[in-house]
């Protein structure tokens, strides 16, 4: 057995029915020219023949004296991880994300390795899918894209063992180290040593005044909105994918990266949501930014630290609301990069340690940390193939959580970028407009800069359900 670090245990100890904590992605297949009526039929068939699994995927999590740990299944049961589904019909797109919506929203079984994978065909134009998911305790967004490509190859002659097959990292060589107890007490030393300046500064953060022009966002310094509420189980997604070099456009004509272009983007749609419900607050939403540390460390498990920024959805100007997010990233980013990794990891915990008293007293609705998660996982740069089939398109779907009814992902893929909302069901009525709001955002942002949008059909879409 391994016992799990501290930030993989809190996705189990904050789980709950209405919040499952796993990370999910649908990718959208077009099968080669000579695939027959059983094309999926035989990769299922094919996948089934792998009845055991390398790490992480046949270990499941156990709990003993409240230390969570991860330990091999020696009951390992492909037949409950692997599963095989048809869409109804007509089999739009809409039947597809209806059904990865449903699949989204429930618990995975403890007592089996924390994955899932699901073959779907059906689609009226030909197509399948794959919809996936992987809990947050075993994988963080940025491992699990890295493990999701591994199973594809760069050209549709070649066949790759499926995701659970495979083998994920690299032994590293033993080094010479000193007698258990006084390393792992030179190794405690050295990390309260990293770790209490980030203490020190996250702490900060919540008591010191806020400034008004100040660009670093503070937590618990967002106003009230419609994602900062109690939660449900069911989940809805819709999802979409546009050109990159729209967004690069963007970025090149404002000096922006490709990141505050995003964040503009959804920062425009959110407006209009909040608009369109007569919820739009004078005080401008804050939304939680994941910051990847994998290249700070060769240690598994979840390396994620927090950055927050203002969205300036209170800015009527679509540049000077672009500018504004500018300078809160750059402001956030620039303190960030002035910390070693187990300060980083400090300072976010304790800047979000009010969190769960705040959940469990209500006090979360009225003054939320932050109102939203925006994440932006890169993805690959290369046309991919599975079993001969062309990946056509593939989405983020990911985590609401109570009092934060609302999750954007994006990840981008070849020449396009893709947007994935997530939303609690009954929290978030009429999501599907969202895909709506960031078109509008898209040519707002392009009107005022004088670009020349590509033309709709040049887009690869999933649309909305």
């Amino acid at each position: 057995m391994k016992a799990m670090n501290l930030q993989d245990s809190m996705f189990l100890l904050i789980e709950q029915r209405q919040q499952p904590m796993h990370v999910g992605g649908l990718s959208i297949y077009t099968p080669p020219k000579d695939a027959g009526p059983d094309y999926v039929e035989n990769i299922y068939q094919a996948w089934r023949k792998h009845v055991s699994a390398n790490k992480p995927f046949n270990q499941r999590p156990v709990q003993k004296l409240g230390i969570w740990y991860w330990e091999e299944d020696l009951d390992f049961d492909i037949d409950y991880h692997l599963r095989h589904l048809a869409l109804p019909k007509p089999g739009r797109i809409r039947e597809l994300l209806a059904m990865v919506s449903r699949l989204h929203g429930t618990l995975m079984d403890r007592t089996r390795p924390l994955w899932e994978v699901s073959l779907i065909e059906g689609l009226a134009d030909g197509r399948f899918a794959i919809y996936s998911k992987m809990h947050h305790a075993m994988v963080d967004g940025v491992t699990a894209t890295k493990m999701a490509v591994s199973q594809h190859a760069f050209n549709a002659r070649e066949t790759k063992a499926p995701i659970w097959a495979q083998e994920h990292g690299h032994p590293k060589t033993a080094r010479p180290q000193a007698p258990g107890l006084l390393r792992q007490a030179g190794e405690a030393l050295q990390a309260g040593r990293e770790m209490l300046p980030g203490v020190l500064s996250g702490l900060w953060d919540i008591l010191r005044p806020a400034g008004t022009d100040e660009p670093l966002s503070q937590p618990f310094k967002a106003p009230p909105s419609p994602f900062n509420v109690p939660i449900s189980g069911s989940r809805r997604f819709v999802a979409q994918s546009y050109p990159l070099a729209r967004l690069k456009a963007i970025g090149t004509a404002t000096d922006a990266t490709l990141n505050d272009v995003v964040m503009a983007l959804c920062s425009g749609a959110l407006r209009r949501y909040l608009q369109e419900h007569d919820a739009l607050e004078a005080d401008s939403l804050i939304a939680m930014l994941p910051v990847s540390m994998h290249g700070e460390t060769d240690k598994g498990g979840n390396q994620v630290a927090t950055i927050l920024a203002n969205l300036a959805t209170n800015e009527r100007d679509p540049l000077k609301r672009l500018a504004r997010i500018v300078a809160s990233t750059k402001a956030a980013k620039e303190r960030m990069s002035k910390m070693v990794r187990l300060e980083k990891i400090a300072h976010t915990m304790m800047m979000m340690s009010p969190m769960p008293p705040g959940i469990i007293t209500g006090r979360a609705a009225t003054h939320p940390a932050f109102n939203l998660v925006i994440s932006n996982v890169p993805g690959p740069r290369k046309d991919l193939y599975l079993n001969g089939a062309h990946l056509d398109e593939t989405y983020p779907v990911s985590i609401p959580m109570e009092y934060q009814a609302m999750n954007i992902t994006v990840t981008s893929y070849v020449d396009e970028m893709a947007f994935g909302f997530t939303a609690c069901r009954r929290a978030v009525p009429h999501m599907q407009r969202m895909i709506d709001y960031l078109d509008q955002s898209f040519v707002e942002l392009e009107q005022v800069l004088g670009l020349a949008p590509l033309p709709t059909a040049a887009r690869r879409t999933a649309g909305a359900a």
